[in-house]
């Protein structure tokens, strides 16, 4: 059987921006635009009737920012994936749409291929944000050092797991951590599962955002 689409709406102010992605969907086997809004409230009014499997949205557009369209379909739209157009003069959004449960950020100058591995890992359940892009977006949203240690630090997590998120929230992917700490790739998704579950977390981006508020990086090895 032929898989099902993935559907997709695109919201952006800007005509040519969205004009590129629509040719990018509608050539491309496997996804359907669903619908393309220049503005917020828009994309509020698209999201609710269609449903799509992924809404993208612009962090700045006209009549409702993309935050709080983010906020508003989160909310209300149950089962749609959200994930944010920026660029890295936004970074100050970042934080506040990862605590919203946005599934990741594109930047608007992304390859047409990252875009569709983005979408397509978006649809899957899990974030989008290249281990690149991670790390340099949380080194501009790390705190300053707190003066006492987060409250997870030396309880919850053994001195592996602290080893494994300290990597992760450096950027480093599953098999970087593997090399770097002499596992199995399946050994360090088994240390970030648990993980998840000891923290209450759902995916490695939000375990990175979290060990930067609890300065994990400022700890010595």
């Amino acid at each position: 059987m032929t898989e099902a689409p993935i559907r997709v709406v695109v919201a952006d102010d800007d005509p040519s921006f969205r004009g590129v992605y629509r040719k990018l969907f509608d050539r491309t086997p496997g996804f359907r635009l669903e619908g393309e809004a220049g503005d917020g409230d828009e994309a509020v009014r698209l999201v609710r009737g269609f449903r799509p499997d992924v809404a993208l949205l612009d962090v700045q557009m006209p009549r409702r920012t993309g935050l709080d369209a983010a906020r508003e379909i989160l909310q209300e739209v149950p089962g749609v994936r959200v994930v944010m157009l920026t660029t890295f003069d936004l970074d100050d959004y970042v934080h506040e749409a990862l605590n919203l449960g946005v599934s990741g950020f594109l930047l608007k100058n992304a390859s047409p291929q990252e875009v569709l591995a983005g979408v397509r890992t978006a649809h899957a359940g899990h974030a989008h944000l290249a281990p690149e892009v991670t790390a340099r977006l949380l080194r501009q949203l790390a705190p300053p050092r707190p003066e006492r240690p987060h409250a997870f630090v030396g309880r919850l997590l053994t001195p592996r797991e602290l080893d494994v998120v300290r990597l992760v929230a450096r950027g480093c992917s599953n098999q970087e951590i593997a090399d770097q700490l002499v596992l199995s790739t399946e050994t360090v998704r088994t240390y970030l599962r648990r993980m998840f579950v000891k923290l209450g977390v759902k995916d490695r981006t939000h375990l990175a955002v979290l060990a930067h508020e609890a300065g994990l990086l400022h700890e010595t090895r």
